[in-house]
């Protein structure tokens, strides 16, 4: 999951975000709304990358803290 989330983020400009669903249908290999099971997979990988200073997460643009974050978030490259 993370190197979904890593390569996804790569082939968008430097500042860009992703949704953890981008990553969890990039994953899924199915047809069908079966992606939705690996939402909370892909928002703790995506918290495993912050802690590695890979990415940040955000919500309305800004960083917020990984492990209080709660609804709506987006990643991004750190830097």
């Amino acid at each position: 999951m993370e190197r979904a989330i890593l390569e996804l983020l790569d082939r968008r400009g430097p500042s860009a975000t992703i949704c953890p669903s981008d990553a969890a249908r990039a994953v899924y290999a199915e047809d069908g709304d079966g992606w939705r099971d690996l939402m909370e997979p892909a928002r703790r990988a995506a918290r495993r990358l912050v802690e590695a200073g890979e990415v940040e997460i955000t919500q309305r643009g800004r960083p917020v803290e990984p492990t209080t974050a709660r609804g709506p978030i987006r990643i991004r490259r750190t830097g």
